[in-house]
């Protein structure tokens, strides 16, 4: 089962949640979302553990807990909506209403130059 762990401490390691989890039975992967830019911790990450039972466990006795000073949100993750892989989050270009994207002439970026 794939567990969506949110609230964490930027200072939780994936050790850290191994640890955590492994008190309930076998865990598989831990992966603690970085942001791809600055490498900090976003916050969230994902425990993937292969009994259910042990699973169901482990959200129960550790959703609402401290870890490092946060309390934890604990659930069973759910799946990635279609389209989410890669692109970007939403519109793009001409979601604003206009071809040039933003709904401004110039690309919505502000305008031209001013002096």
């Amino acid at each position: 089962m794939n567990i969506y762990v949110g609230n964490l401490s930027y200072e939780v390691t994936e050790e850290d949640l191994k640890n955590a989890f492994a008190s309930f039975g076998k865990v598989d992967t831990v992966k603690v979302i970085k942001d791809n830019e600055t490498g900090r911790a976003k916050g969230f990450g994902f425990v993937e553990m292969p009994d259910n039972s042990e699973a169901q466990a482990a959200i129960e006795g550790l959703n609402g807990k401290d870890l490092k000073g946060r309390s934890l949100n604990v659930n069973e993750a759910r799946p990635r909506p279609e389209g989410r892989r890669g692109g970007p989050r939403s519109g793009g270009p001409g979601r604003g209403g206009d071809r040039h994207g933003g709904g401004r002439p110039g690309g919505g970026s502000g305008g031209g130059r001013r002096y």
